[in-house]
């Protein structure tokens, strides 16, 4: 599902920046509004999101190994866009939003007892540098980095129970950083920017169970998320 989503993000990318490079188009759309300090607007888009496990040298429970099942599924984002020129190739971006996802935990893909069901509710607050080439036309292809934090708020940090009663528990703060590539469309009547972003949590957010051998949290060094956002922005 991963793959036919950035499959068809990135033909959205191409297909209409090679029409106007091949059709000699003239037309100029939304010829000044990259000349404003500031601009805004809003953006949709899905998401997949996975964890990436390091494990303990020393397995306090060999006999389980360390074979995690994750399934993915697709999430939805929504936020704003505020953006800063910088000059005429850099932008600051800070894209604040709510994304939703679901990811399907199961250990050593045991029996049906240690599946978990995983809903987060994350607000995504991204700080990025936009850079940009030069127009050609309607299209500008662009790429962005940066650091971002996310509060996760079905992380259920504080709860006392923990796997042994069915509890899955996260970090509730996430720090990440992002890589991206994207291109603006200049449309008669707006800016139209897909992108394709990949986000990885640098920081572990893995509460432990109570019981040192947890089959769960026993032999994990650190559990960080990684995700992949395919995001369409209107400015």
């Amino acid at each position: 599902m991963k793959k036919i989503v950035a499959f068809l993000g990135l033909c959205l990318f191409f297909s209409h920046a090679n029409a106007q490079i091949f059709s000699g188009e003239s037309i100029i759309n939304q010829e000044n509004i990259d000349n404003k300090r500031w601009s805004w607007g809003y953006y949709l888009g899905f998401n997949t999101y996975d964890f990436d496990f390091d494990y303990k040298k020393y397995d306090p429970n060999p006999v389980l190994g360390k074979d995690f099942n994750i399934e993915t599924t697709i999430g939805f984002n929504v936020g704003l866009v505020g953006s800063l020129k910088l000059n005429h190739n850099f932008d600051l971006r800070l894209e604040p939003g709510v994304s939703f996802n679901t990811r399907n935990f199961q250990a050593f893909k045991a029996d049906q007892e240690t599946f978990r069901e995983i809903n987060s509710t994350y607000v995504h607050i991204p700080l990025l540098i936009k850079f940009s080439t030069n127009r050609l036309n309607n299209f500008r292809p662009f790429v962005v980095a940066g650091a971002s934090t996310s509060l996760n708020l079905s992380s259920n940090e504080n709860n006392p129970d923990d796997n042994s009663v069915g509890q899955f528990r996260m970090r509730t703060n996430t720090f990440y950083y992002e890589v991206g590539v994207g291109i603006d469309l200049y449309l008669p009547y707006f800016k139209l920017s897909p992108s394709l972003r990949g986000i990885f949590a640098i920081n572990d957010e893995l509460v432990r169970d109570e019981n040192p051998t947890s089959l769960y949290t026993g032999n994990v060094e650190q559990m960080r998320t990684r995700g992949v956002f395919l995001n369409f922005t209107f400015q």
